[in-house]
């Protein structure tokens, strides 16, 4: 039997009086906990929740300990187009769940609704495969001190937990593919050494995959299909005796704080894996579904669809709010996380009537909160819903995904698509976007390549994508990619035109870590890794997007090294502040140049036949003075230098590091770029 309990804190809670349960579903008429085996297939027990107080239903177990596992019935109007959608034949998940037993595999017993007549309830009760949340004891306190990372000096890595090591060979097989097997010094050693100083993971956060996918035996590899937000993804768990999910990527955090680094993690709040209105009910939805998602207000038994996904989770109402920032506490103090990537973060933002508020409760509550202060917090600026572009637009704090960066670059390089301008605009921190209510430049996250899209081999191997394999007809991932194959679609053993691709990605590369921001870098750029032109690799759990180590190519990766080690030594080029278009007299200054050697006028800005310029960063002795020589031409060009005794740091075209005096003219070949200082 139940006693009362309380209805704080929402979950199951161990205590010393047993588990207290608390459940948020205010337009319910009636709530159970259904208690299973420790395999989750038999019901054992199914027991009324005894009180609810201010729509929070709850009651303590007094015999309840960590290791039971457990799911909700939730009772209710069944009424879709005024927005209900209650069940009791359909066995819940806890959206507070810390453990996720069993997966989800399409099957149509999970619908709430009758298959061949949505408008009316299906009576099949599923608890035998349904979803269940296993109680977790709090983990222990403790571990390696959080790094506090410089943000001039912070260098961000986009990876997935499976992918970087399914194919390590350093890795113990039996742990690739896992948080354990990624907390391995084989592969976070070289990680720091290349001057990685924060991971930023995909989505680890249990998921559930979509119908579609599991009937064409794929699965959604990214994990932009949430359904557990407490709950680390329990397919990247070894399994070893002793240990869980949340042990285990627990430990992954303190073998990355142990090296000086922070992990960032892709979280999911926008929407959840229960699709649109004929998708599965697995959690909220039976729950209090017009509590916790965006209706349509036409006709609420349809979801809003800012996502693409088919629903969006209510943040402007106060329960939900309070389910995500209990969420990102939970991956803070307890599973170590020191910073979070927002997916579609302007949804996140969004009002009852679907209006972004750069004021709102999300952002707010963030800003306010104690456990939250200092976390490294990164939205991508943008929603498919109306309005939903917001690049520049998140607090002060915030960085953000910059893809004018991204796309001003392939332009710039690939194609001379675009004018000096834009690059100096983009190279210099994105004024335009971030100069203002006290942001830096660092709030502008640089990249070229992220997980959605090309990989860097790919933007100079293919000009289309080639994405039949995600079973959509190659109509998915974009079109719009600014990518250029050099004559060759795909791979090939022309000398010529691989020597050019070879010198293209260098260059890119070298662009995107010696900008002013923060840079970014997509996992297996640096050692050419290939997803043979797919750009949408969201589905394929499988070589396309299993990094091959042991194809790796060294020499780009010792590239890489070199540039952001220089990127360290440089400190104008990572710079904190703006530089001012009128410096003080005696102040360090920037100062771009034509490569005669004068200074641009707004005619050179506005030349279209141009491409190349010099950017000098003058210091303050006894600093020494930097120099960038810039070379988007398809031909030679010759650079006049500044007054100063210039010694070459770096060339793009060049795989020697070592330094090299400069005098007189220099000739630059064709995509390339030099750093050099006095």
């Amino acid at each position: 039997m139940l006693s009362t309990g309380t209805p704080w804190p929402l979950g199951a809670t161990p205590t010393s009086e047993g588990i207290n349960f608390a459940l948020a579903a205010p337009n319910a008429t009636g709530v159970w906990l259904c208690l299973f085996d420790g395999t989750g297939q038999h019901e054992q027990q199914r027991l009324p929740l005894p009180a609810c107080t201010d729509g929070v239903w709850h009651g303590r177990l007094p015999s309840g300990r960590p290791g039971l596992v457990y799911g909700w019935r939730v009772d209710g109007p069944w009424a879709p187009h005024e927005g209900q959608r209650f069940n009791p034949a359909k066995l819940l998940l806890d959206p507070y769940a810390r453990e996720v037993v069993g997966r989800y595999g399409g099957e149509a017993l999970f619908l709430g609704h009758d298959p061949a007549q949505p408008e009316r309830r299906d009576p099949r009760d599923n608890a035998g495969i349904a979803l269940k949340a296993r109680v977790a004891a709090p983990l222990p306190a403790g571990g390696p001190a959080r790094p506090r990372i410089d943000p001039g000096l912070r260098v961000l890595y986009e990876l997935h937990v499976r992918g970087q090591t399914r194919l390590h060979p350093a890795v113990p097989e039996a742990l690739r593919g896992t948080y354990a097997g990624l907390a391995e010094p084989a592969v976070l050693d070289p990680l720091q050494q290349l001057g990685i100083t924060t991971l930023s993971l995909m989505p680890v956060q249990q998921r559930a995959d979509e119908e579609r996918l599991l009937a064409m035996g794929l699965s959604n590899y990214w994990g932009y299909s949430p359904i557990g937000w407490f709950a680390p993804e329990a397919r990247y768990w070894s399994g070893r005796p002793g240990t869980t999910p949340a042990t285990e990527f627990r430990a992954l955090a303190d073998a990355v704080h142990a090296r000086g680094m922070e992990l960032v993690i892709d979280v999911v709040y926008n929407h959840s894996a229960e699709t649109d209105e004929l998708g599965p009910t697995l959690s909220l939805r039976g729950i209090d579904n017009a509590l916790y998602y965006h209706l349509r207000p036409d006709d609420r038994a349809l979801y809003e669809n800012w996502t693409g996904c088919g629903n969006c989770l209510n943040l402007a109402e106060p329960r939900v709010l309070q389910l995500v920032m209990d969420s990102l506490r939970h991956w803070v103090s307890e599973l170590g996380v020191d910073g979070f990537r927002f997916d579609l973060a302007p949804v996140l933002a969004r009002r009852t009537g679907g209006e972004f508020d750069p004021r709102a409760p999300l952002l707010a509550a963030i800003a306010q909160d104690p456990v939250l202060a200092g976390t490294l917090m990164i939205a991508e600026p943008w929603d498919l819903g109306p309005g939903g572009y917001r690049l520049g637009e998140f607090p002060t704090g915030w960085l953000e995904w910059n893809d004018r960066f991204r796309d001003t670059q392939r332009a710039f390089w690939l194609h001379r698509g675009t004018g000096l301008g834009d690059f100096a605009q983009r190279f210099t921190g994105s004024s335009a976007e971030f100069a203002h209510d006290a942001r830096a430049p660092t709030a502008s996250v640089n990249f070229i390549t992220a997980h959605d899209g090309f990989t860097l081999r790919d933007l100079v191997s293919y000009d289309e994508r080639h994405n039949l394999a995600n079973g959509e007809n190659n109509r998915d991932g974009s079109d719009r990619n600014l990518s250029r194959n050099f004559g060759v679609e795909g791979d090939t053993d022309d000398p010529a035109v691989r020597a050019e691709r070879r010198r293209l990605q260098r260059v890119l590369l070298a662009a995107l870590l010696l900008a002013q921001g923060t840079p970014m870098l997509l996992a297996g750029d640096e050692i050419d890794h290939t997803q043979r032109g797919n750009n949408n690799a969201y589905c394929q759990d499988n070589e396309t997007t299993w990094l091959a180590w042991d194809r790796a190519d060294a020499g780009l990766a010792a590239f890489v090294a070199r540039v952001l080690a220089l990127r360290r030594e440089a400190e104008p080029l990572r710079s904190n502040a703006w530089w001012p278009g009128t410096p003080r007299t005696g102040a360090a200054a920037l100062r771009w140049l034509t490569p005669e050697g004068r200074a641009m006028t707004p005619a050179d800005w506005e030349r279209a036949d141009r491409h190349a310029l010099a950017i000098v960063f003058d210091a303050v002795a006894p600093a020494p003075g930097w120099l960038l020589l810039v070379n988007a031409e398809e031909h030679l060009v010759e650079f006049e230098l500044p007054p100063g005794n210039w010694t070459r740091r770096l060339a793009s075209d060049a795989d020697d590091d070592g330094a090299l005096p400069l005098q007189g003219p220099q000739l630059l070949l064709p995509t390339s770029l030099w750093v050099a200082r006095t």
